[in-house]
């Protein structure tokens, strides 16, 4: 069974454009949808993430939504625990895509790293 696992040099879901995620009201609780949207910076891209080294700067602490985890999973989407592998990937690969591009070197890497 593949596995989800987080990429290097990615931060493909650091890009919080509350455009890009028009449901977000369904899943956050209202606390949470505040601090999300604080989280976003005019570029869109999360106000943690640094472009530059390419890491969250809150990682240790960074809030629920931005952990990828199959309780947090089942807790926010409803999504059952065996079925987090595949949706956590489906998740990554069109974020990555929307963000970078289908034939970018993110989505090519992350293809070879969750093969």
């Amino acid at each position: 069974m593949t596995q989800w696992l987080c990429i290097e040099n990615c931060g493909a879901c650091c890009n919080l454009d509350p455009i890009d995620r028009p449901d977000l009201a369904e899943y956050l609780t209202e606390s949470e949808l505040e601090l999300y949207m604080s989280m976003v910076g005019e570029d869109g891209w999360c106000l943690n993430y640094d472009q530059e080294t390419r890491k969250c700067q809150i990682y240790l602490d960074r809030p629920r939504f931005c952990r990828v985890k199959p309780e947090v999973f089942e807790e926010m989407y409803d999504i059952p625990v065996e079925e987090f592998e595949e949706f956590a990937i489906d998740c990554c690969h069109q974020q990555i895509e929307g963000v970078y591009g289908e034939e970018s070197e993110e989505i090519v890497n992350y293809r070879q790293q969750v093969a």
